[in-house]
């Protein structure tokens, strides 16, 4: 007999999920928010020394395919190996990845990154799923929405903490340390998944196959193998080409048209199964999937974080300090240092003569003396302060010689997830009161409200715009504070609350695929994140650019508005809201 739900009540397990989340999210969101600055950071400044259209390009590749992969770790997860091996699994490769990016080697550059993406393939999904899978209990089933609300707060706490690390180690002792700091975060993780495993071990149970389900294999050969056959199609296909588009690529770039060809298999696969599924299965994955294809806009603006909004925190935001917070703040180690010298006032000719010459003595002696690494750091340090000061008004600008203290651009990435710590109990407060009188919106309504509001956050950076001349003047920071705290009311009600619709609805035999299928739709909103910011730099239209943002996200937020009467009459059937 089934027990009564305790209003509030949540299992044991969640506290173990919670952290251990917290710290796998440490190590990822700490990535994230040095990943951009250090590929586009001089070779002699300890960086990759990439330009902005590769930056990007890797940018958007890196965490669209972080995201692809739970599609592969979730199946192998409902079928041979189950959530918790899994999650080991994962999070010891991450680790591996993170460490791996500390060293400074453009080969192990890369082989990290693949690292880090299968280990998220494998840990990501699953991790999410058992948290799903501890409130199949009936004394807590009630409370899916809210426990989800929960440890998404732990992912943000993580998220939080990791940008002042960040900061304090790439200032302190450069880009390897920061990222070294990542893959201990990862290993404190599992430890603490390792010592709290019992009390998630209930939820960990496999699910048998139907009659006439496709075996493991068969999905893997017919997914796998044709996701890199498309993706080398996609990668040397050719369409037509002009003066914006010389080699005739279709996303801009070869890796772009290879990933969003290279995922028409995967996406052809959940539509077999939606076509193949029997009568009670069917409905629930075509609400899954539409959602999936709304939300996908979501990702593609909220994850240009790392990317767009990280390049308007480095060139067009104010971030010199007051002179008693700059002091601390420098104490603490977590403050940049901009000189001031005669070479701002150079001819862009004068300037590119100056710094190619330092270049020149780099490439001839940077593997020699002390004295001649230390030349090649200051071309990396001057071409940092060049470039802050090209639209610093004059009457804020130091004395020649003269050091301004600015906030560290890492900082710029703990504005999210504070907001979300300060929301969350916020929302999940105010959906319980509406709980409690029987008017809480659906999950699909709140998911509908999710992009409403992130669609006013990219009215929030036009509104930045047009209110500073940035050719000549920096923006305050009070606007990064105001678009990330509304798109963070935003991301409350649809990221966790899409967690939840996938272990609502999802075919008990295929939650974790299904959770896999909704990575896919973060993945390709990721990719689309880096094609979009990619365009942030080329354009002079910045305030076009986020207004674009915006009118993406309405279009997304009307198709799924125009469903939702088909979505909560699904939700009905399945008994859950």
């Amino acid at each position: 007999m089934s027990q009564p739900t305790s209003a509030g009540k949540h299992p044991k397990g969640l506290t173990v999920l919670f952290f251990t989340e917290m710290w796998e999210r440490f190590g990822f969101y700490l990535m994230i928010g040095i990943f951009a600055l250090y590929m586009i950071d001089g070779w002699e400044s300890g960086g990759m020394g990439f330009d902005g259209q590769k930056k990007s390009d890797i940018y958007g590749t890196y965490i669209g395919l972080v995201y692809l992969t739970p599609f592969i770790g979730g199946l192998l997860a409902d079928r041979l190996l189950g959530y918790r091996r899994s999650i080991f699994l994962g999070g010891s490769l991450m680790a591996a990845g993170y460490l791996g990016l500390a060293v400074h080697n453009e080969t192990v550059f890369y082989i990290s990154l693949l690292l880090i993406i299968l280990g998220n393939g494998f840990f990501k999904p699953n991790i999410s799923t058992l948290v799903g899978n501890l409130y199949n209990d009936d004394r807590y089933r009630a409370n899916k929405d809210s426990g989800y609300n929960i440890f998404y707060m732990g992912i943000n706490i993580g998220a939080f903490m990791c940008n002042f690390v960040a900061a304090y180690l790439r200032i302190n002792y450069g880009w390897g340390f920061a990222f070294a700091a990542a893959g201990i975060g990862m290993i404190i993780g599992l430890i603490i998944f390792a010592r709290g495993t019992k009390h998630v071990r209930e939820a960990d149970v496999l699910k048998p196959v139907k009659p006439g389900d496709l075996p493991t294999w068969v999905i893997l050969s017919s997914t796998i193998l044709p996701m890199f056959i498309f993706g080398i199609i996609g990668y040397f296909l050719r369409g037509v080409t002009g003066p914006d588009n010389e080699n005739g690529n279709f996303f801009g770039t070869d890796s772009n048209d290879a990933f969003i060809f290279g995922c028409i298999p995967v996406i052809a696969f959940f539509l077999y199964l939606l076509f193949k599924a029997d009568k009670e299965d069917r409905r629930p994955i075509a609400a899954l999937l539409s959602v999936y294809a709304c939300i996908v806009i979501f990702w593609a603006v909220f994850h240009q974080n790392g990317d767009a909004l990280t390049v308007w925190a480095e060139d067009y935001t104010h971030r010199e300090l007051p002179g008693g917070i700059a002091d601390g703040v420098n104490s603490v180690g977590l403050a940049q240092t901009v000189t001031y010298g005669e070479w701002i006032n150079m001819s862009e000719e004068e300037y590119t003569h100056y710094t190619d010459s330092l270049k020149e003595v780099k490439n001839g002696l940077v593997q020699g003396s002390p004295e001649s690494k230390k030349m090649a750091a200051e071309i990396g340090l001057i071409e940092k302060s060049h470039k802050y000061f090209e639209n610093l008004p004059e009457d804020r600008r130091p004395a020649q010689g003269q050091n301004l203290l600015l906030a560290s651009t890492e900082l710029y990435q703990s504005i999210n997830p504070f907001w979300v710590i300060a929301f969350t109990p916020v929302v999940v407060g105010i959906f319980s009161m509406m709980r409690r009188r029987k008017r809480e919106p659906s999950t699909p309504s709140k998911i509908a409200i999710g992009l409403v509001i992130t669609g006013l956050s990219a009215l929030v950076m036009v509104a930045a715009v047009k209110s500073t001349d940035i050719a000549s003047d920096k923006a305050s920071t009070l606007w990064l504070f105001a678009t990330y705290g509304v798109i963070t009311l935003g991301e409350l009600c649809l990221s966790p609350m899409g967690l939840s619709l996938v272990s609502k609805l999802s075919p008990p035999r295929l939650t974790a695929l299904m959770m896999g299928g909704f990575f896919l739709s973060t993945s390709v909103g990721n990719k689309l994140a880096g094609i979009l910011s990619s365009n942030f730099e080329k354009t002079e239209d910045k305030g076009g650019f986020f207004f674009m943002n915006f009118a993406l996200v309405m279009v997304a937020a009307v198709l799924l508005i125009v469903l939702l009467k088909w979505l909560n009459a699904v939700m009905r059937e399945k008994g859950v809201n």
